[in-house]
C-alpha cells in the first residue's frame, strides 16, 4: 500500500512539472540509475566484469534512419540515450594507472559540433559525468586503449553479439568499431561460446542413472522439436533414438570425457541477462510513475475511440486516433507497433498493417500501447464498430471477459507464472465446448493460440526470470479467442476475433489493473460508445 500511494503522489507531482514550459522534467534521475548499477553489482559473481553495449543505429531506406532507440539494458543501467555506447561494471574496485579507484566505466560518442548541428546534442564526457553522474566517463576511441586485461577475471559477463550492425567506415568509434575491438580484447570466437541449450542438455545426460535413462531421452527428444540444432550433435540424437541402455551409458561417458577436454574459458553470456531479468522484473516507485502513466495515456486512448468509432472509419484512422491521443498526453512513442484488425484481420495476432477502408459492422481488435520516457503500456480493446454486439460478438466478447476475470485473480503473491494463464485456459476451455466449438480442451488452442502473460516496462516483452509472482511485478494478463473464416466450426462464428488485455500491478494486497479507466465490460462499452467525442466535428476536405 505504501508503494501505491507514493506512486500516485510522484504521478501526480510529475503532471505538473512536466506540463511547464520546456522539455519535460520527469525523467529518471542519474540516482535511479546509480542505484541501478548498484544492485547489478550486488548479484554479480567475485572477480567479474558486465560489459554492456548501446542499440545499433538502425537504418531505414537509404542515408534516413530509424529514430534512435536505447536497449533498455543500458538505459536502465546509464540513462544514456545515445548510440555508440559501452558501459563496463566490476564486481570489484579496480586501479587505473594514474591510482584512482573505479568500479564503473562509460564510454560515450564524443562532442563534435558539426555532427550535433545535424543530428542533436550529444552528451560527451563531461555531460556524462555532470548529468549521468559517471566519474569515469571517456570518448569511444579510447575504448581500444582501455588497458583492461580480461583474462584476470574469473567471469566476463556479455550478451551474444547479433552482428546486426553496419559499420561507418567514416567513424572508428561506432558500435561495429566497439564490438570488433572488444572482440579482439577478449579472443572472442564463437567456439569459444558455450551453447547454453546443449550445455542443459549434456548436463541432463551427465547425471542421469541408466534407470530413468528412457524418461530422460523422452524429454530430450521433445526439446529437439524446439531447438533443432541440437539434431546437429550425434550424441544427443543417439542418445534420444538408442533404446540399449548400454549405448546410453556409453553416451554418458562421452560426454564426461568431452566436458573434461573442453577448456574452461571465462567468458560468459548466460548470467548478465539472469541479473537483469531479476532486477528489471521488480519494478521501482519511480519507475511506476513513468509506467502508470504510460498505461493511462493509452487507456485514454481507448477511451476516446469507443466514442468516436463508426462503421465508416478505416483502421488506419482508428490507429490514428490512439495515437493521436498518445501525443497530447507527451508520449514520444508507442511501445511496438499498433494493431488495428477489423473481423477476420483480428484473427492475425500480430497484424500491422492496419489498411482495411472500412471497419463496417465488424468488431474491431485494437491492442495499442503508448511508449512514455522510455516505459510502454500493452492494452487490447475489442469493441463492436457499430456501437452494439451482436448476440454471436457477445457470446465470444463475455467468454474472454470472464476468462480475463479468472486470470486476473490467479496474479497474486506466491503463484506461479503460469497460474494467469491456467486459470484463462479453463475458461475458454469451458466455454468453447460448450458452444460446441471444441470438443476437447485439446483442442482450444486452434482458437487460443498464445500464452496469457508477460512482464511489462522498458520492453512490452519486458525482462524476467517467469518464477513465482512477486510484489512489484506488472504483467498483463491477455485471453483471447479468434475463429478465423473458413474454421471447422457454424459459419456465424466466422470473423469473431476478440482479447482484452489489461496492465496488472501484483501487490500483497491482491491485483490492481492498472488500465482500468477502459471499459471491458461489455455494457459498458456500448454505454461509452454512445457518448459524443472530441472529434466528431473534426472533418477534413475530401482530397478526391
Amino acid at each position: 500500500m505504501k508503494l501505491q500511494l507514493t506512486t500516485l503522489c510522484l504521478f501526480l507531482f510529475s503532471m505538473i512539472i512536466s506540463a511547464q514550459d520546456g522539455i519535460p522534467t520527469d525523467y529518471l534521475k542519474s540516482d535511479f540509475h546509480k542505484s541501478r548499477r548498484e544492485a547489478f553489482r550486488e548479484k554479480m559473481p567475485e572477480n567479474s566484469v558486465a560489459v554492456l553495449f548501446s542499440n545499433p543505429v538502425r537504418n531505414r531506406a537509404n542515408d534516413v534512419d530509424y529514430i534512435y532507440h536505447q536497449d533498455p539494458n543500458f538505459y536502465y543501467l546509464t540513462g544514456y540515450n545515445e548510440p555508440n555506447g559501452v558501459l563496463m561494471i566490476f564486481s570489484d574496485e579496480q586501479v587505473n594507472d594514474a591510482g584512482i579507484n573505479y568500479n564503473e566505466i562509460l564510454y560515450v560518442q564524443e562532442k563534435d559540433p558539426r555532427k550535433e548541428q545535424w543530428n542533436g546534442f550529444r552528451l560527451g564526457t563531461e555531460g556524462a559525468k555532470d548529468k549521468l553522474g559517471f566519474t569515469l566517463a571517456y570518448n569511444g576511441s579510447d575504448f581500444s586503449n582501455s588497458g583492461i586485461d580480461y583474462v584476470s577475471f574469473d567471469k566476463v559477463m556479455f550478451i551474444n553479439f547479433e552482428d546486426d550492425y553496419r559499420d561507418s567506415k567514416r567513424d572508428q568509434a561506432d558500435l561495429y568499431s566497439l564490438v570488433e575491438t572488444f572482440k579482439t580484447q577478449i579472443n572472442y570466437s564463437e567456439d569459444a561460446i558455450p551453447d547454453p541449450i546443449k550445455e542443459r542438455v549434456y548436463e541432463m545426460i551427465k547425471v542421469t542413472d541408466v534407470e530413468n535413462s528412457a524418461n530422460v531421452a523422452q524429454n530430450i527428444g521433445r526439446a529437439l522439436e524446439y531447438y533443432p540444432d541440437l539434431k546437429n550433435d550425434k550424441i544427443i540424437t543417439e542418445y534420444v533414438n538408442t533404446t540399449d541402455n548400454n549405448t546410453r551409458i556409453e553416451l554418458k561417458q562421452q560426454v564426461i570425457k568431452i566436458e573434461s577436454e573442453t577448456p574452461k574459458s571465462n567468458l560468459d553470456t548466460e548470467t548478465l541477462s539472469r541479473i537483469m531479468g531479476g532486477l528489471r522484473q521488480i519494478k521501482t516507485e519511480e519507475e511506476m510513475v513513468l509506467l502508470t502513466k504510460a498505461v493511462r495515456i493509452s487507456a485514454m486512448g481507448q477511451r476516446e475511440i469507443m466514442k468516436a468509432m463508426h462503421p465508416g472509419m478505416s483502421e488506419t484512422e482508428i490507429q490514428g486516433v490512439h495515437e493521436y491521443v498518445y501525443k497530447k498526453y507527451g508520449s514520444e512513442y508507442e511501445g511496438y507497433p499498433s494493431i488495428v484488425g477489423a473481423g477476420n484481420n483480428g484473427c492475425v495476432l500480430h497484424y500491422i498493417e492496419n489498411n482495411k477502408m472500412k471497419v463496417e459492422n465488424d468488431l474491431v481488435l485494437m491492442d495499442l500501447g503508448a511508449e512514455y520516457h522510455g516505459y510502454t503500456a500493452d492494452v487490447t480493446r475489442t469493441i463492436p464498430a457499430n456501437g452494439t454486439f451482436n448476440k454471436e460478438q457477445k457470446i465470444i466478447y463475455d467468454l474472454v471477459y470472464k476468462s480475463q476475470e479468472a486470470g486476473i485473480a490467479a496474479a497474486t503473491v506466491g503463484n506461479a507464472f503460469n497460474a494467469t494463464d491456467a486459470a484463462c485456459r479453463k475458461v475458454i476451455d469451458e466455454g468453447l465446448i460448450a458452444l460446441g466449438l471444441i470438443k476437447s480442451s485439446k483442442e482450444s488452442r486452434k482458437y487460443f493460440p498464445h500464452g496469457t502473460s508477460h512482464y511489462l516496462g522498458l520492453d512490452v516483452h519486458d525482462a524476467g526470470l517467469y518464477g513465482a509472482f512477486e510484489p512489484n511485478m506488472v504483467i498483463t494478463v491477455e485471453p483471447g479467442i479468434y475463429i478465423p473464416e473458413g474454421s471447422d466450426c457454424d459459419e456465424k462464428w466466422w470473423g469473431i476475433a476478440v482479447r482484452i488485455e489489461d496492465d496488472i500491478l501484483i501487490t500483497e494486497n491482491g491485483p490492481i489493473n492498472l488500465s482500468a479507466e477502459a471499459p471491458r465490460k461489455s455494457d459498458e462499452i456500448e454505454k461509452l460508445m454512445k457518448e459524443k467525442s472530441a472529434l466528431d466535428d473534426f472533418t477534413l476536405p475530401s482530397l478526391d
